[in-house]
Protein backbone atom coordinates (compact mmCIF):
# COMPACT_ATOMS: atom_id res chain seq x y z
CA UNK A 1 0.00 0.00 0.00
CA UNK A 2 1.61 3.26 -1.12
CA UNK A 3 1.46 6.57 0.77
CA UNK A 4 -1.59 7.91 -1.08
CA UNK A 5 -3.50 4.67 -0.58
CA UNK A 6 -2.73 4.79 3.13
CA UNK A 7 -3.97 8.37 3.34
CA UNK A 8 -7.18 7.45 1.52
CA UNK A 9 -7.67 4.41 3.76
CA UNK A 10 -7.31 6.45 6.95
CA UNK A 11 -9.41 9.26 5.46
CA UNK A 12 -12.23 6.75 4.97
CA UNK A 13 -11.68 5.30 8.45
CA UNK A 14 -11.77 8.70 10.15
CA UNK A 15 -14.79 9.72 8.10
CA UNK A 16 -16.75 6.63 9.21
CA UNK A 17 -15.86 7.12 12.87
CA UNK A 18 -16.56 10.84 12.55
CA UNK A 19 -19.98 10.23 11.01
CA UNK A 20 -20.87 7.94 13.91
CA UNK A 21 -19.73 10.59 16.43
CA UNK A 22 -21.84 13.17 14.62
CA UNK A 23 -24.98 11.22 15.49
CA UNK A 24 -24.46 11.66 19.25
CA UNK A 25 -25.78 15.10 20.34
CA UNK A 26 -24.11 17.11 23.07
CA UNK A 27 -26.11 20.35 23.42
CA UNK A 28 -27.82 22.97 21.31
CA UNK A 29 -26.20 26.05 19.79
CA UNK A 30 -27.72 29.15 21.38
CA UNK A 31 -30.34 30.74 19.14
CA UNK A 32 -30.75 27.80 16.74
CA UNK A 33 -31.96 24.22 16.48
CA UNK A 34 -28.43 23.03 15.65
CA UNK A 35 -26.72 20.75 18.20
CA UNK A 36 -23.11 20.21 19.16
CA UNK A 37 -22.20 16.54 19.01
CA UNK A 38 -19.33 14.25 20.03
CA UNK A 39 -17.99 14.97 16.56
CA UNK A 40 -16.88 18.34 17.95
CA UNK A 41 -14.55 16.41 20.27
CA UNK A 42 -13.28 14.10 17.55
CA UNK A 43 -13.11 16.28 14.44
CA UNK A 44 -10.28 18.68 15.41
CA UNK A 45 -7.81 15.82 15.90
CA UNK A 46 -8.30 14.44 12.38
CA UNK A 47 -5.67 16.71 10.87
CA UNK A 48 -3.03 15.55 13.36
CA UNK A 49 -3.26 12.06 11.86
CA UNK A 50 -4.31 12.73 8.27
CA UNK A 51 -2.54 16.06 7.77
CA UNK A 52 -4.41 19.37 7.51
CA UNK A 53 -5.64 18.93 3.93
CA UNK A 54 -6.99 15.38 4.29
CA UNK A 55 -8.23 16.22 7.78
CA UNK A 56 -10.29 19.11 6.47
CA UNK A 57 -11.56 17.01 3.55
CA UNK A 58 -12.65 14.27 5.97
CA UNK A 59 -14.43 16.63 8.37
CA UNK A 60 -16.10 18.69 5.65
CA UNK A 61 -17.17 15.53 3.82
CA UNK A 62 -18.74 14.10 6.97
CA UNK A 63 -20.66 17.32 7.69
CA UNK A 64 -21.99 17.71 4.15
CA UNK A 65 -22.86 14.00 3.85
CA UNK A 66 -24.77 14.18 7.12
CA UNK A 67 -26.76 17.16 5.88
CA UNK A 68 -27.59 15.42 2.61
CA UNK A 69 -28.60 12.14 4.25
CA UNK A 70 -30.79 13.88 6.81
CA UNK A 71 -32.11 16.30 4.19
CA UNK A 72 -31.15 19.17 6.49
CA UNK A 73 -32.34 22.55 5.19
CA UNK A 74 -29.48 24.75 4.01
CA UNK A 75 -30.31 27.53 6.43
CA UNK A 76 -27.86 30.29 7.33
CA UNK A 77 -27.17 28.64 10.69
CA UNK A 78 -26.57 25.24 9.11
CA UNK A 79 -24.16 26.68 6.55
CA UNK A 80 -22.25 28.62 9.22
CA UNK A 81 -22.03 25.41 11.25
CA UNK A 82 -20.03 23.76 8.44
CA UNK A 83 -16.95 25.94 8.72
CA UNK A 84 -15.73 26.67 12.29
CA UNK A 85 -14.64 23.08 12.90
CA UNK A 86 -12.49 23.19 9.75
CA UNK A 87 -10.45 25.98 11.33
CA UNK A 88 -10.11 23.89 14.48
CA UNK A 89 -8.79 21.01 12.35
CA UNK A 90 -6.24 23.31 10.74
CA UNK A 91 -5.14 24.78 14.08
CA UNK A 92 -4.74 21.42 15.81
CA UNK A 93 -3.01 19.80 12.83
CA UNK A 94 -0.41 22.51 12.29
CA UNK A 95 0.13 23.25 15.97
CA UNK A 96 0.90 19.53 16.41
CA UNK A 97 3.92 19.91 14.14
CA UNK A 98 6.95 20.80 16.23
CA UNK A 99 8.72 22.44 13.28
CA UNK A 100 5.75 24.57 12.27
CA UNK A 101 6.37 28.25 12.98
CA UNK A 102 3.77 29.95 10.77
CA UNK A 103 2.05 32.50 12.94
CA UNK A 104 -0.41 33.10 10.09
CA UNK A 105 -2.33 30.28 11.81
CA UNK A 106 -3.47 32.95 14.28
CA UNK A 107 -5.14 35.01 11.54
CA UNK A 108 -8.52 33.31 12.05
CA UNK A 109 -9.04 34.27 15.72
CA UNK A 110 -7.49 37.72 15.25
CA UNK A 111 -9.70 38.51 12.25
CA UNK A 112 -12.70 37.09 14.13
CA UNK A 113 -12.05 39.57 16.95
CA UNK A 114 -11.88 42.42 14.45
CA UNK A 115 -15.08 41.29 12.71
CA UNK A 116 -16.95 40.94 16.01
CA UNK A 117 -15.93 44.37 17.29
CA UNK A 118 -16.72 45.93 13.89
CA UNK A 119 -20.36 44.92 14.38
CA UNK A 120 -22.47 47.58 16.20
CA UNK A 121 -23.57 45.03 18.81
CA UNK A 122 -20.09 43.60 19.12
CA UNK A 123 -18.77 47.06 19.98
CA UNK A 124 -21.02 46.97 23.06
CA UNK A 125 -19.37 43.78 24.34
CA UNK A 126 -15.81 43.79 22.92
CA UNK A 127 -14.54 41.98 26.01
CA UNK A 128 -16.47 38.88 24.88
CA UNK A 129 -14.25 38.49 21.82
CA UNK A 130 -11.05 39.58 23.55
CA UNK A 131 -11.61 37.32 26.54
CA UNK A 132 -12.08 34.17 24.49
CA UNK A 133 -10.48 34.63 21.11
CA UNK A 134 -7.05 35.67 22.29
CA UNK A 135 -6.81 32.21 23.87
CA UNK A 136 -5.74 30.55 20.58
CA UNK A 137 -3.02 33.19 20.25
CA UNK A 138 -1.67 32.46 23.74
CA UNK A 139 -2.09 28.70 23.28
CA UNK A 140 -0.01 28.78 20.11
CA UNK A 141 3.09 29.58 22.16
CA UNK A 142 2.40 26.59 24.43
CA UNK A 143 1.35 24.26 21.65
CA UNK A 144 3.68 21.48 22.80
CA UNK A 145 1.12 21.00 25.58
CA UNK A 146 -1.81 18.87 24.40
CA UNK A 147 -4.44 20.68 26.46
CA UNK A 148 -3.21 24.10 25.32
CA UNK A 149 -3.34 22.90 21.72
CA UNK A 150 -6.89 21.63 22.30
CA UNK A 151 -7.92 24.96 23.85
CA UNK A 152 -6.47 26.77 20.85
CA UNK A 153 -8.39 24.57 18.43
CA UNK A 154 -11.78 24.80 20.15
CA UNK A 155 -11.55 28.56 20.70
CA UNK A 156 -10.50 29.06 17.07
CA UNK A 157 -13.70 27.30 16.04
CA UNK A 158 -15.62 29.38 18.57
CA UNK A 159 -14.08 32.58 17.20
CA UNK A 160 -14.97 31.83 13.58
CA UNK A 161 -18.48 30.71 14.50
CA UNK A 162 -19.10 33.63 16.86
CA UNK A 163 -17.96 36.26 14.37
CA UNK A 164 -20.20 34.76 11.69
CA UNK A 165 -23.11 34.37 14.11
CA UNK A 166 -23.23 38.01 15.24
CA UNK A 167 -23.30 39.27 11.65
CA UNK A 168 -25.87 36.68 10.55
CA UNK A 169 -28.30 36.92 13.47
CA UNK A 170 -27.57 40.18 15.31
CA UNK A 171 -27.92 38.63 18.75
CA UNK A 172 -28.27 41.42 21.33
CA UNK A 173 -25.45 42.36 23.69
CA UNK A 174 -27.33 40.87 26.65
CA UNK A 175 -27.20 37.44 24.99
CA UNK A 176 -23.42 37.61 24.51
CA UNK A 177 -22.99 38.68 28.13
CA UNK A 178 -25.16 35.79 29.28
CA UNK A 179 -23.14 33.36 27.19
CA UNK A 180 -19.87 34.05 29.00
CA UNK A 181 -20.22 31.47 31.82
CA UNK A 182 -21.72 28.96 29.37
CA UNK A 183 -18.80 29.36 26.95
CA UNK A 184 -16.24 28.96 29.72
CA UNK A 185 -17.78 25.66 30.88
CA UNK A 186 -18.53 24.43 27.38
CA UNK A 187 -15.12 25.16 25.85
CA UNK A 188 -13.19 23.73 28.79
CA UNK A 189 -15.22 20.57 28.32
CA UNK A 190 -14.58 20.65 24.57
CA UNK A 191 -10.84 21.11 25.05
CA UNK A 192 -10.80 18.21 27.51
CA UNK A 193 -12.78 16.08 25.06
CA UNK A 194 -10.42 16.91 22.20
CA UNK A 195 -7.35 16.09 24.30
CA UNK A 196 -8.84 12.82 25.56
CA UNK A 197 -9.96 11.86 22.04
CA UNK A 198 -6.45 12.48 20.76
CA UNK A 199 -4.90 10.28 23.45
CA UNK A 200 -7.41 7.47 22.84
CA UNK A 201 -7.15 7.56 19.05
CA UNK A 202 -3.36 7.89 19.17
CA UNK A 203 -3.03 4.89 21.50
CA UNK A 204 -5.55 2.81 19.55
CA UNK A 205 -3.94 3.48 16.18
CA UNK A 206 -0.45 2.71 17.48
CA UNK A 207 -1.70 -0.53 19.02
CA UNK A 208 -3.52 -1.65 15.86
CA UNK A 209 -0.55 -0.70 13.69
CA UNK A 210 1.81 -2.57 16.00
CA UNK A 211 -0.39 -5.65 15.73
CA UNK A 212 -0.46 -5.15 11.95
CA UNK A 213 -4.24 -4.79 11.91
CA UNK A 214 -3.83 -1.40 10.22
CA UNK A 215 -1.21 -0.15 7.76
CA UNK A 216 1.60 1.96 9.19
CA UNK A 217 0.80 5.65 9.53
CA UNK A 218 3.11 8.43 10.64
CA UNK A 219 1.52 9.78 13.82
CA UNK A 220 2.37 13.12 15.42
CA UNK A 221 3.58 12.97 19.00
Amino acid sequence: MNSLQKKLFFLALFSIVGFAALQIPFNKVMGSNVSFTLFDFFAPIAGAFLGPVFGIISVFGVLVTNMLIKDTPWTTGAIIRLFPTLFAVMYFALASRKKFTGKWLLAAPVLAIAAFIAHPIGRQVPYYALMFWLIPVAAYFKRDNLFARSLGATFTAHAVGGAAWIWAFNLPAAVWKGLIPIVITERLLFASGIAISYVIVNYTLRLLIKKRLLPKLEIAS
